[in-house]
């Protein structure tokens, strides 16, 4: 099979939302998310990339379908939440590029998707003078019931794209659970990056 990986820039946007905000609810059902997601809740989520001239979407399509994707933008653009914990680590959130999401159907993994999701996205950051890429991680506890006997988190792949987690930067953000009927709030780890 042939993937094809392409950069959306800000006016291809919106036309992907669609496709991608189900690709979204596909992938972050499982362990370590739990996504309990519904469109219209993604819509109104995805919306923001829609409205950041910064924003970059990476699509990865085998054929015709859409089988992965990344998302990116200024962190000004995005929620506060995420914003919020590297302020009060010292940083300016203000020359910070948000890695947000990172999806890919299991199938296609370990063919280095990964590597190019983060190239595009640092590539954006760099071309619009930042200095800083982050994202965020959600924390699980260790021994979560619904954690797969065979889960590898992805710590090891992050460190090696240079990336850390900033210690003491914990980001709250909330989503529903699977099988929970609220909404709860998740402790999110920091992970940041100095563009060179």
């Amino acid at each position: 099979m042939t993937l094809q990986i392409e950069t959306v820039a800000p006016d291809g946007i919106p036309g992907l939302l669609p496709e991608l905000a189900r690709l979204r609810i596909r992938v972050f059902r499982d362990f370590p998310y739990l996504y309990d997601g519904d469109l219209a809740y993604e819509e109104r989520y995805l919306a923001a990339y829609a409205d950041s001239p910064g924003a970059v979407i990476v699509a990865v399509r085998d054929g015709g379908t859409l089988v992965g994707a990344a998302t990116g933008a200024p962190l000004g653009d995005h929620d506060q939440a995420f914003a919020d914990p590297l302020s009060m680590a010292g940083h300016d959130p203000a020359q910070a590029f948000y890695c947000a999401e990172s999806v890919l159907l299991p199938a296609y993994r370990g063919r280095g998707v990964g590597h190019a999701f983060f190239d595009h996205r640092e590539a954006r950051a760099r071309a619009l003078g930042l200095s800083l890429s982050c994202f965020c991680a959600v924390i699980r506890p260790a021994d979560h019931p619904a954690r797969p006997q065979d889960y590898r988190p992805l710590d090891g792949f992050w460190l090696k794209r240079g990336y850390a987690p900033l210690p003491g930067a914990i980001a709250r953000y909330g989503w529903r659970d699977i099988g929970d009927a609220d909404e709860t709030e998740k402790p999110m780890q920091v992970w940041q990056r100095i563009l060179g």
